[in-house]
């Protein structure tokens, strides 16, 4: 793994430390996703682990599926809202040929976004203050086979602090000393199937109010994360 990828990759798992990215918005020219955009939505890659006394992370498949599934319906009701036809797929099932090449191009060049954005990784083949990445042309392959426009992707990390964990916060708080108690953070990004470009990319800390595990709280964190989405 080159080395901006395996640092924006921990961004999304050193989810403690409450920065977000700004949103970024493609500075070349686009439209605006016009009403009733046929739009994609990926099930959303979402992974969250119990933070035990020790500081240890264990996988919590239950929580990351109830995160995945809540996300993915949040996301599902604020596209309609906005007037689009959003169809949800599984990119688990779509892995194979030209799709899947896609949607891991889209996996890594979300994580170079964050590598650029949060550590001030320099590429030297992309200009500064500027926001101008694309997936190429392989993205139209999405579009005729799904019959879509546009392809909203989310990836979510994070964990929850264990009783345990929290009683070891408040002993230590005593001593002066801090310790995390966990956090979850989310990015997502938008596509335009028809050009490849990724028209924007937002990335957002969860707020305590804002557990995915939750179906209320998730729609409240889906709304925040996609405010300033061109759609």
């Amino acid at each position: 793994m080159r080395p901006w990828l395996a640092l924006a990759a921990m961004v999304l798992l050193a989810v403690s430390t409450p920065a977000s990215a700004r949103p970024h918005i493609f500075t070349g020219q686009f439209t605006h996703p016009p009403a009733h955009s046929q739009v994609v939505v990926m099930t959303p890659d979402v992974q969250l682990s119990l933070l035990t006394a020790a500081g240890l992370p264990e996988a919590r498949q239950d929580w990351s599926q109830s995160g995945r599934d809540n996300l993915a319906w949040a996301l599902s009701q604020a596209l309609e809202a906005k007037g689009h036809s959003p169809s949800e797929l599984d990119p688990n099932t779509a892995m194979d040929g030209h799709i899947g090449q896609v949607i891991r191009l889209n996996t890594a060049v979300g994580a170079s976004i964050l590598a650029v954005d949060q550590y001030g990784f320099n590429l030297p083949t992309h200009p500064r203050n500027t926001f101008n990445w694309t997936l190429g042309d392989g993205a139209q392959e999405l579009a005729t086979t799904y019959n879509a426009d546009y392809a909203l992707f989310i990836t979510a990390r994070g964990s929850y602090a264990s009783s345990g964990r929290v009683a070891a916060m408040v002993g230590l708080a005593i001593l002066g000393v801090g310790i995390s108690l966990g956090g979850q953070q989310a990015y997502a990004t938008l596509v335009d199937l028809h050009t490849g470009n990724i028209l924007w990319f937002n990335m957002i800390t969860a707020a305590p109010d804002e557990d995915m595990r939750n179906t209320a709280q998730a729609q409240a964190l889906v709304a925040r994360l996609i405010t300033d989405a061109p759609l």
